[in-house]
């Protein structure tokens, strides 16, 4: 029977991952390796766009706004997870849940928000190449961004503010980190408000996305189909089958852990699948983006040969 007496303890106890203890380290630096991997390629690629006076143009903002994003949502995610890996108590102060809660929500929100943007960028520079300049200007990318972070952070910010109104009656996580799901299970009060605008937010988001992807790529094959050029099939093929792989990888993920949160037989699966969300695209992002991008490739393979021959 649930309890409805109200805690008002800020101590909470995260219920994370069951590890037998010969897997402990090995998972834990399995994790530290990819966490460091990914600050590495994505500080990497900031730095270069951002010293590189060639790099200063629309397309690389947007590559920008995409390894920000994974720096933030990892950072937030990751190390925690790690210690709580090695630590036997896994406490954490609800302050702190709601925090974790509220930027990886918006990580989540943005990565799909940036996704769209990109997918726009690639219609007009395969199927308007001599209006590219002119149509995806500095500003406009800017005003995209800025646009694509600021929904992100306001619906965010509300689907948090619904969570943390209510009282609490229970002081476990469910979870191996935090999310608004996660929250609103630790009340006993009715969430049926949370529940509603959380199904409208991910439809929203969701169906913008999905909606977004569907249309700017079906725009570019049509173009191909109806030019027939070798040339332009595959500039097309080159630069949209990466955004095409990497966006399918982080929407399935995330459908499998909103949907795996009506499943609770299956919490492991469910922690696996959030993490992938995070980690499969931000060490991918950079890799892919920098290797295909001809720029940009190009500057990393100048800069690398400049070291072999200096050493």
């Amino acid at each position: 029977m649930e309890s409805n007496i109200t805690i008002s303890s800020n101590v909470l106890k995260m219920q994370g991952f069951n590890i037998s203890p010969q897997f402990t380290y090995p998972l834990f630096f399995l994790l530290l390796f990819v966490y460091f991997s990914l600050l590495v390629s994505n500080i990497g690629v900031l730095v270069l766009i951002i010293t590189e006076k060639s790099l200063h143009q629309p397309m690389y903002i947007l590559f920008c706004n995409l390894s920000v994003n994974d720096l933030i949502g990892n950072t937030v995610l990751l190390p925690r997870l790690m210690t709580d890996i090695i630590s036997t108590e896994r406490l954490i102060t609800y302050n702190q849940c709601v925090a974790q809660a509220f930027y990886s929500h918006t990580f989540g929100s943005a990565s799909h928000m940036i996704l769209i943007i990109m997918a726009v960028d690639r219609y007009v520079a395969i199927c308007h190449p001599l209006r590219y300049s002119s149509i995806m200007t500095t500003r406009t990318v800017i005003g995209l961004s800025t646009s694509a972070w600021g929904t992100s952070i306001v619906l965010v910010s509300i689907l948090i503010g619904l969570t943390v109104r209510l009282s609490r009656c229970r002081s476990v996580i469910q979870n191996a980190y935090c999310d608004n799901a996660s929250l609103f299970k630790l009340s006993c009060e009715d969430a049926s408000i949370n529940n509603i605008y959380g199904l409208f937010f991910t439809v929203l988001l969701f169906s913008s996305s999905m909606g977004s992807v569907v249309v700017t790529y079906f725009r570019i094959a049509l173009i191909c189909w109806i030019k027939k050029n070798k040339e332009l099939n595959n500039r097309a093929l080159q630069t949209c089958a990466s955004h095409l792989v990497l966006y399918l990888i982080m929407l399935w993920s995330g459908f499998l852990t909103i949907i795996l949160h009506r499943f609770p037989n299956y919490p492991d699966l469910r922690k696996i699948a959030y993490i992938l969300f995070h980690v499969v695209p931000a060490n991918l992002n950079p890799i892919i983006y920098g290797m295909q991008t001809r720029s940009l490739r190009d500057k990393i393979v100048q800069i690398l040969s400049r070291k072999v021959t200096q050493s």
